[in-house]
């Protein structure tokens, strides 16, 4: 069984061809239909804005490829002719080096995200949730969580706010604490009020007011962030005096709140501060408001200048980053080989017990007069024996460097134990005279003397 990837990402699709792929609202849907096709034994969606991934357990690589690209292309509406320049795929072991990228925010628009690794453990758990993770692809996955959780303890790869509407939150939680139970409100329905908004939503905030001078605008992102509320533009003084954050994007000219409104809605009464985050260009809110008393005014350049710094310390930590995936991919790796040897290692310990129960069996005549405890103790040691015989070469060939060497060595063990992969290897019949091994050789290269072809030339 082998691991493939099959997806596209913000590197190699547009906007638009990621919109038209996207799984996010179909997921359950998309994973039903996915295993229900033949190539693919297990499978995982990952679906983010800037990703759009397959991992599924197949037998055959080229051939569950091929089946991913069309039910791409069908499950969405996508000709594959216009799906496949976007595409890209990866196996086994590159496979697993891109997951664990992936969730350690290595491979992030915005590199040690920390919402990604969250994205991840939702899509197995869905798929987990669905029975179309089997136990491949859940090992694969919950190694990806280990690797994310060593990326963010041991490095400071995830540290600091790398977005301008992330870093006004950050900001926010450094003045207030706790941001839960607060009050936020959002002047204008552009695309970074939305995001800020989202953001602080995510922190628990007690309640988003949004309000813009077009009533429509405002009324669709209210649509977009649960829980919020719209009010109209004529209510922007009263909810100015409620809010505790103040969110401002909108496309004015001139500023729309001046030190006038925001000494009054401070007002002799309020014992809390106003955070103003003002990013917009030109700028919405009179610089001079920033010097009265408990009011923090931060603008855009503000928040850019916390962005490069965050930008500029993670970049030291990304090659830390890559030292903990490259270990934890050598890890997976091994167990991956490990794996591709239990069907011989099971082979090979059916087969030497079925040659001990059958010569016990042999010599049942002789043993008939012991008693009991001292049969059980011939069993013992005879079990025991066969254990430390087959314990080395077990754990040798588990351990073998790579799979080319491991295909052969276990071909070659099963040739000279005559395994079948289905069973135990039938034992030698007690009743077959001869030496076993010359037994043996005759059963599996009849007029051979010994066990491999060309041998009786020499």
């Amino acid at each position: 069984m082998q691991i493939l990837l099959v997806g596209v990402s913000y590197r190699t699709a547009p906007i638009e061809m990621r919109e038209r792929i996207d799984f996010s609202t179909r997921l359950k849907p998309a994973l039903q239909a996915l295993a229900a096709r033949p190539a693919s034994r297990e499978a995982v969606v990952l679906s983010t804005c800037n990703r759009a991934e397959l991992y599924v357990a197949c037998e055959s690589p080229e051939r569950a490829k091929a089946d991913l690209v069309a039910f791409m292309s069908a499950f969405h509406g996508v000709p594959a002719a216009e799906l496949s320049p976007h595409l890209y795929d990866q196996l086994d072991a590159d496979a697993v080096r891109h997951l664990f990228r992936v969730a350690s925010g290595l491979d992030s628009l915005v590199v040690g995200e920390p919402q990604i690794l969250g994205q991840v453990k939702e899509a197995f758990a869905t798929a987990a949730e669905e029975q179309v993770a089997g136990p491949l692809l859940t090992r694969l996955f919950h190694s990806s969580f280990a690797v994310g959780k060593r990326v963010r303890s041991e490095t400071g790869l995830a540290e600091g706010a790398v977005s301008v509407s992330y870093a006004a939150v950050s900001l926010a939680r450094k003045i207030f604490g706790d941001l839960k139970g607060r009050r936020v409100l959002v002047i204008g329905a552009g695309e970074m009020g939305k995001l800020t908004a989202l953001h602080l939503k995510s922190q628990g905030i007690r309640e988003i007011v949004i309000t813009s001078r077009t009533a429509a605008h405002a009324s669709a992102l209210v649509d977009q962030i649960d829980g919020a509320v719209g009010v109209p533009w004529e209510a922007l003084p009263a909810a100015l005096t409620e809010a505790d954050i103040v969110v401002t994007a909108t496309g004015s000219a001139t500023p729309i709140l001046d030190r006038a409104q925001v000494a009054g809605a401070m007002g002799p009464h309020r014992n809390r501060p106003l955070f103003i985050i003002d990013i917009a260009l030109p700028r919405d809110v009179d610089p001079t408001t920033g010097s009265l008393e408990q009011v923090f005014l931060y603008n855009i350049d503000d928040l850019q200048a916390i962005v490069q710094e965050n930008l500029s310390r993670r970049s030291g930590e990304v090659t830390s980053a890559e030292t903990i995936v490259d270990e934890e991919v050598g890890r997976f790796a091994a167990w991956l080989r490990a794996r591709s040897a239990v069907p011989t290692v099971v082979a090979l310990r059916q087969r030497f017990e079925a040659i001990r129960r059958s010569e016990l069996q042999r010599l049942e005549p002789k043993l008939a007069g012991l008693p009991p405890d001292a049969r059980a103790r011939v069993d013992e040691i005879t079990r025991l024996l066969v254990e430390k015989l087959l314990i080395g070469p077990t754990e040798q060939l588990k351990a073998l460097p790579d799979s080319e060497t491991m295909t052969l060595y276990a071909d070659a063990v099963s040739h000279l134990f005559d395994l079948d992969h289905d069973g135990a290897g039938a034992a030698t019949p007690p009743d077959e005279a001869g030496d076993p091994a010359d037994r043996h050789r005759a059963r599996r290269y009849p007029g051979r003397s010994r066990a491999f072809p060309g041998a009786d030339d020499e």
